[in-house]
């Protein structure tokens, strides 16, 4: 990877990361669902992208990649935050190909440690689960740094908790994300939610 966290963090220099939410939609609807993305230095707001995926569809990976690459932000980033690894119901995001398309760690950031069996119980109501299965394994393991669930591909775990202790204001939630929540929920609803 071309920029290394592990200097950054041991430099106490700015790390600069991408946080993608969806915003709020309706399920079972054929609309588009909207998809935030916000850059933020350590915990400061610097920019957004935005753009649009298919509810339980199959082009997430393919839309961040575009969002990023050819754009301003992708030459200042050093890690890609997702909030978890679906968007828009179950369209589900392949980690190490977003890794490898945008040469930056990504990381599945999660709230608490899911419920397996009942996500996999969902997935059957779905078509081509097999592959949607295949996409969840591929992520790899679930890391605990408490307070940071997550799954990584482009670095070391020990490095990204580190990392997200840095980029965290308060809580267990990095700023990029929360904000990527909040905005998210303010442009569909006309408000943010309570909860980020």
């Amino acid at each position: 990877m071309p920029r290394e966290l592990k200097d950054l963090i041991a430099q106490n220099r700015k790390i600069r990361a991408i946080g993608f939410d969806d915003a709020p939609f309706i399920r079972h609807q054929s609309e588009k669902v909207p998809l935030a993305g916000i850059v933020c230095a350590n915990t400061r707001f610097e920019g957004m992208v935005w753009g649009e995926i298919q509810p339980d569809g199959w082009d997430a990976t393919e839309v961040i990649s575009e969002l990023l690459i050819g754009g301003k932000f992708l030459p200042q980033l050093h890690l890609v935050l997702l909030d978890g690894i679906g968007f828009g119901g179950f369209n589900l995001v392949d980690l190490p190909t977003l890794s490898v398309n945008l040469q930056l760690p990504c990381v599945a950031v999660m709230r608490r440690l899911p419920n397996l069996p009942k996500m996999k119980q969902a997935l059957s109501r779905l078509g081509d689960r097999a592959k949607r299965l295949e996409l969840l394994q591929k992520a790899g393991e679930i890391h605990v740094y408490p307070p940071f669930y997550f799954q990584v591909w482009g670095e070391q775990p020990e490095i990204i908790a580190a990392a997200l202790k840095r980029l965290t204001d308060c809580g267990k939630v990095p700023e990029a994300l929360r904000l990527a929540h909040l905005i998210g929920a303010a442009v569909i609803k006309g408000e943010s939610s309570s909860q980020a």
